[in-house]
């Protein structure tokens, strides 16, 4: 996919050198056609290793895709430069008279925080009440899929007994599913974070659908609204060494981390990790992609409220015992 960005984002080579086509905006405006537009609201702390890995995974769709990064205002980042954040970040400010195809709020490092005590949490509600009439679908990744879960349907997060960190085996519960289309059966994800999702009150939410879960991980890909809410509470567009550079930030803390699951060859961190999530995640990226181009309208000003696309939930419980939906 031609992604679009702009001309001097640190990304751009970086990419180019993957062989992945990176468009700037010279080139862009040459061409007589209206692009996806994809904001991304960037939490984590290393937000140019973000961005390296979100736009790897957005990379492989076929249509132009013009991408913007944007930043909470009420919060100061200490792990990366004033200079690059000025250079390439919005402000809620800045884009909340505007409409977007597609939204991706990523992860943070604050789960064990109750969600008020989050510094930009206010600001953050702001802007999720936003994305529901600004936006066609919103894609929430790990705390932001709690954070939108707690938000927007009342479901709490819980406190694991230890980090959940490794790469899991996943299954497909809903093949017909939009963001399942060509997965196969079972599918691997890497998983970082302390804590869990009430899953008694995800069951029981009518208005939530999951068709992805693991179990030893809980629920992993929830629908709500049509899918224009998508929760996904891993991270699939992890690189090979993300997981290897957290492990080995936590144990030069003294934190004693376990050795992230089904990651290192023979289990052993000198050795390089196994890639083994890729497919799978260029495949639910693709297929959100897809989603959205074929279903949001072409002038975005169109867009209805998420409110009024509401879903008929289907008795899906009873297949979380292993059954898989049919082809």
């Amino acid at each position: 996919m031609p992604i679009k960005v702009q001309n001097n984002l640190p990304a751009k080579p970086i990419l180019e050198a993957e062989n992945i086509f990176v468009m700037d905006e010279n080139r862009a405006i040459s061409q007589n056609i209206r692009p996806l537009k994809i904001v991304i609201l960037n939490l984590m702390p290393l937000k140019e290793d973000t961005e390296l890995d979100l736009l790897r995974v957005l990379s492989n769709f076929p249509i132009q895709t013009e991408i913007s990064f944007m930043k909470v205002s009420t919060y100061k980042s200490t792990h990366t430069s004033s200079t690059h954040l000025n250079a390439f970040y919005l402000e809620f400010k800045d884009v909340q008279e505007d409409y977007f195809d597609g939204f991706i709020i990523t992860g943070a490092p604050v789960e064990k925080m109750d969600f008020s005590e989050v510094e930009y949490w206010k600001e953050l509600e702001e802007i999720m009440d936003w994305s529901k009439t600004h936006v066609f679908s919103t894609f929430h990744i790990c705390w932001g899929a709690q954070a939108g879960l707690f938000h927007h349907y009342g479901i709490r997060k819980v406190l694991l007994e230890k980090k959940l960190s490794g790469v899991y085996k996943h299954r497909v519960l809903h093949r017909k599913k939009m963001l399942m289309r060509g997965m196969d059966d079972e599918f691997f994800v890497p998983q970082s974070r302390y804590t869990g999702l009430d899953e008694e009150a995800l069951k029981n939410n009518k208005e939530l659908y999951v068709v992805a879960d693991s179990e030893e991980c809980g629920s992993y890909i929830i629908l709500a609204c049509s899918s224009r809410q998508i929760f996904v509470t891993g991270h699939s567009e992890y690189d090979r060494y993300d997981l290897d550079k957290e492990y080995k930030r936590d144990l030069g803390r003294g934190l004693n981390p376990d050795v992230p699951v089904n990651y290192y060859p023979d289990n052993d961190p000198e050795k390089k990790p196994i890639l083994s999530w890729r497919s799978g995640s260029n495949c639910i990226y693709s297929n959100w992609l897809n989603f959205v181009y074929q279903e949001t309208p072409y002038v975005l000003e169109d867009l209805r409220p998420v409110s009024e696309d509401s879903y008929l939930r289907e008795d899906h419980w009873s297949e979380r015992d292993g059954t898989v939906s049919s082809t």
